[in-house]
């Protein structure tokens, strides 16, 4: 396993599925990966660095803590490794509770406490890999956050908090994600659709199976996205709605696209269009699985 070339983070992301940031946590709190350094100052990562990632995924997988499951990981590769925390770092038997997480996201947003939901996020990142946080705590939370507020049970000032710190956090996450060799996606929501949470859910989901993300958010004037379109080329477009209202009169222009791009639709917008726009994909699932299939439908062509 010490053979063969050097990764970068990005390569390493993506042959083991665990984003960047998890990675640099990872090796920072638990001295999991030990990289080299480039003549230029980059970090470069050996092929034991990725099976001990691989090992440490595995093992939070099966439910045991991200501490526990890096002293396995390290143990496995390195048999010299200390098997005992170091001095200063409590030992923890607490496995990744997506239903805790949600509840404490909720506790301390809903109290407008920007450090405590921060310190929530920095604890799932630690313990859990980038597709298990959105999947099992970011969309079902999203999710409860709009159904208490249309039932008067959160005030605007505490969903818009929510939102847009989640919003934030998620942003910082998909910082490089436009780098790479993968196939392009480009990502942005129609004329008059705010809501672009989902769709960078979505872009970070593909982004960890190795696909490069252009996002243009929320609100996209229609001219604007098929200049960009023209300009990228991209491998796949989506266009994410929550109000079928703000797609259903693109109708003939979604259709032009879908003769020149690869073009879905995705969002609570998308399924109420009925039918479809010819040639175009709707994505209706849940950001995560719509990510894997997209990704499984550009394998295999």
């Amino acid at each position: 396993m010490s053979e063969g070339a050097p990764l970068r983070i990005g390569e390493l992301s993506r042959r083991a599925g665990v984003s960047p940031e998890l990675l640099r946590a990872w090796e920072r709190r638990y001295d999991l990966l030990h990289p080299t350094r480039s003549p230029g100052g980059l970090r470069l990562y050996s092929l034991d660095d990725l099976e001990r990632v691989r090992l440490m995924s595995s093992h939070i997988a099966e439910g045991l803590a991200a501490r526990e499951a890096a002293a396995l990981a390290r143990r496995a590769r390195l048999s010299a490794e200390p098997t005992t925390p170091p001095l200063g770092r409590e030992s923890t038997t607490t496995p990744f509770d997506p239903e805790f997480a949600r509840a404490e996201l909720a506790r301390t947003t809903e109290a407008f406490d920007e450090p405590g939901a921060q310190t929530v996020l920095d604890d799932l990142l630690a313990v859990a890999t980038l597709d298990a946080l959105l999947s099992q705590v970011v969309v079902p939370y999203l999710h409860e956050l709009g159904e208490r507020w249309e039932r008067g049970e959160l005030s605007v000032a505490q969903e818009h908090f929510a939102s847009n710190l989640l919003r934030g956090r998620l942003l910082g996450l998909a910082r490089g994600w436009g780098s790479g060799e993968g196939p392009r996606a480009l990502l942005a929501c129609p004329p008059g659709e705010r809501h672009d949470l989902g769709l960078i859910v979505f872009g970070l989901a593909l982004r960890n199976r190795g696909w490069r993300i252009d996002f243009l958010g929320s609100d996209t004037p229609t001219a604007s996205l098929v200049e960009a379109s023209h300009a990228i080329q991209p491998a796949l477009l989506v266009i994410s709605a929550a109000a079928e209202e703000h797609l259903s009169p693109l109708r003939s222009q979604l259709e032009e696209l879908a003769r020149r791009h690869r073009l879905a639709i995705a969002g609570a917008g998308a399924s109420g269009l009925d039918p479809p726009p010819a040639g175009v994909l709707v994505l209706s699932g849940d950001p995560v699985t719509e990510a894997q299939r997209v990704s499984g439908l550009a394998r295999s062509g």
